[in-house]
């Protein structure tokens, strides 16, 4: 049975930990209106999904074909996971917006994902060695990666609601906020190995 603390732990910390998807979701809260802004996280959403599908698919094939493969899969993960820790705990807040953006907000939010190696590595990561041990039929795929785009939103339209006030909160305790966000990495790649 998969160890769904430790599951839910690196979803959560994965999905608002500061990251393209996170800053730029609340650069967008101060340019644009609740509503306007709100398309990118739903773009965002729906490219999460289809990412998903495609790293459960590939994580799915490699275990297939090569079982011997997932234990070193399992420790590539843990690793991944560490290293995330490390860079969060070694993060400074981010100063300042992004360039202005223009075009359709859902595109752009849909097809960053498809060239943003946080998205790709953390959907291969979370099948491969959370998910995919445990669960394989295409049906229990789809939704799991239903269930990691709906905490993508989530996690965005954090960023985007509370964009103003997120990030003074975390400007000011970025120290803080970033030990938090590594216990739990850490706490998720130990877990993953013993």
């Amino acid at each position: 049975m998969m160890n769904l603390a430790a599951f839910l732990s690196y979803v959560a910390v994965a999905n608002v930990s500061p990251g393209p998807n996170a800053i730029i979701s609340m650069s967008n809260a101060g340019r644009y209106e609740l509503k306007k802004s709100i398309r990118f996280n739903i773009g965002i959403s729906a490219g999460v999904f289809f990412v998903m599908l495609l790293c459960s698919v590939f994580s799915l094939t490699v275990v297939r074909v090569f079982p011997s493969v997932q234990p070193v899969l399992i420790w590539i993960g843990a690793g991944y996971i560490l290293w995330l820790a490390y860079q969060t705990w070694i993060s400074k807040p981010v100063e300042g917006g992004g360039k202005e953006t223009s075009g359709s907000l859902f595109l752009q939010g849909a097809l960053l994902q498809f060239v943003n190696p946080n998205t790709i590595l953390y959907g291969i990561s979370v099948f491969a060695t959370f998910i995919v041990p445990f669960y394989q039929s295409l049906l229990h795929l789809a939704l799991f990666s239903a269930f990691l785009s709906a905490a993508a939103f989530v996690g965005t339209g954090c960023w985007t609601l509370f964009g103003s006030f997120f990030r003074g909160f975390v400007n000011r305790h970025f120290k803080l906020v970033n030990g938090i966000l590594t216990g739990l990495l850490v706490y998720c790649a130990v877990s993953l190995v013993w």
